[in-house]
């Protein structure tokens, strides 16, 4: 490394994206305080007995972190990008054994002094190692070998994941979907995804029959169009498309049919009653739907404006479960009203935009499809935890970035997207060996 680097190492640093950085982790600072605050008492901001205190220390460490890795030479993320993921994914097998348990997930790892969720730190080791493979000369995504190499790398921390009992945390790994997308994947698989998606969850919300007689009825209409329109393709093409059309059928149906194993004989009871709160908001309000119900009445009660800092009623007495991390965005709702929540949310809004400004300005495909990788990342993430929070999506236990309380959140997305800085920083360069 050339001296002027070592002393100048913030050179060309994105300062905008660093402002949304320190913004999101000031807001989330205030509101896990708003959480624990207490009016009777002693305890302030900065005391290390409760959660704004500890969150502090792991700010503090975020900055050492920042500083660590800008002063480290760029090229050295790409070049041991392969030993990061190996290394990430032995953690996670260890974790799978040594974990300790928590709300029934063995996701954490003891290290005697603080308590880790790997599963955090190998979202940025698989965006390492996709965009070394797939930034690669003469790699192109839409090729089938590609296509499974790619989802190799993918799929085996999901595996890991999910073997810890962490179904939420594996289910962030398929945001990297979007980023291959971006690169090349053909928008068919995409559709094919979404198809499915929308399969399971309307099987699950009006059963098994009334599925199985709309995909026949549409099935039926397919096979009307295509015979009446015999004249106009020759007997190869009809014969081609009408089998196509009889395969998505037969899978289909086959699919509907394994919902509901998948849902009663696969997922855990807590996970089943997670997803059933979406189609039954009433369902055992004191129990399963308590979370979600508890949440939408402190975002509801916010208004417009909300109550004001610090005086939230149901912040205060603990109404809502979890609400210094998974439900942060409530005590939102709750203080500040649909003003503050909306003016988050575009905040939110205005720093994607800008990750994805900064990947599409990159000139080296590992720099790119990385940030893409960041920008996915942090777009499920922030999606999927209001969600939680208003009802639209299942509690799976997705802190919302740089907001929610969590040593282990807030390292692993300062780690993402300042790797993504610094390399963005010498986009005027051409990684070595590259």
């Amino acid at each position: 490394m050339r001296s002027e680097d070592k002393i100048n190492f913030t050179n060309n640093i994105d300062w905008i994206t660093v402002g949304f950085y320190i913004l999101f982790v000031f807001l989330g600072w205030l509101n896990i305080y708003a959480v624990v605050y207490d009016p009777e008492s002693v305890n302030t901001i900065f005391d290390f007995s409760i959660n704004s205190g500890k969150q502090l220390m792991w700010i503090g460490g975020s900055f050492i972190l920042i500083i660590m890795i800008l002063v480290i030479d760029y090229k050295f993320y790409f070049t041991f990008s392969y030993i990061f993921y190996i290394l990430s994914m032995l953690i996670l097998l260890l974790t799978i054994f040594a974990g300790k348990e928590v709300n029934g997930s063995h996701s954490w790892l003891n290290l005697g002094f603080v308590s880790v969720q790997p599963a955090e730190f190998a979202k940025f080791t698989t965006a390492l190692a996709l965009a070394r493979y797939l930034g690669g000369i003469n790699v192109h995504i839409e090729r089938l070998d590609v296509m499974f190499k790619a989802g190799i790398i993918l799929l085996i921390p999901c595996a890991l994941i999910l073997l810890q009992n962490e179904t939420g945390g594996m289910l962030v790994f398929s945001a990297f979907i979007l980023m291959m997308y971006r690169e090349g994947l053909p928008g068919t698989l995409l559709l094919i995804g979404v198809f499915v998606t929308l399969l399971f969850v309307l099987t699950l919300a009006v059963g098994v029959d009334p599925i199985l007689i709309g995909l026949t009825a549409l099935f039926s209409l397919f096979m009307l169009y295509f015979i009446i329109n015999r004249l106009r393709m020759t007997r190869k093409q009809l014969t081609n498309r009408l089998f196509i059309i009889l395969a998505i059928y037969g899978m289909s149906i086959g699919f509907v049919f394994g919902v509901n194993k998948i849902f009663f004989e696969v997922l855990q009871e807590h996970q089943r009653n997670r997803i059933m709160v979406l189609f039954d908001t009433e369902l055992d309000i004191r129990d399963v739907g308590y979370h979600v119900h508890q949440s939408k009445i402190a975002i509801g009660s916010g208004d417009f404006f909300g109550k004001g800092f610090l005086e939230g009623t149901q912040t205060k007495y603990d109404f809502v479960p979890e609400q210094s991390t998974d439900f942060i965005f409530c005590t939102i709702g709750e203080e500040h009203g649909w003003f503050g929540s909306t003016v988050l949310i575009a905040l939110y809004v205005l720093f994607m935009l800008r990750l994805i400004f900064l990947a599409e300005r990159q000139k080296d495909g590992f720099a790119r499809i990385y940030g893409y990788s960041v920008a996915s990342i942090i777009l499920f993430h922030f999606m999927v935890n209001i969600g939680m929070t208003i009802g639209l999506f299942p509690v799976i236990g997705i802190p919302l970035p740089f907001f929610s309380y969590g040593g282990s959140s807030l390292w692993s997305f300062t780690i993402l997207l300042f790797v993504f800085l610094k390399l963005d920083s010498h986009r005027g360069q051409v990684l070595a060996g590259h």
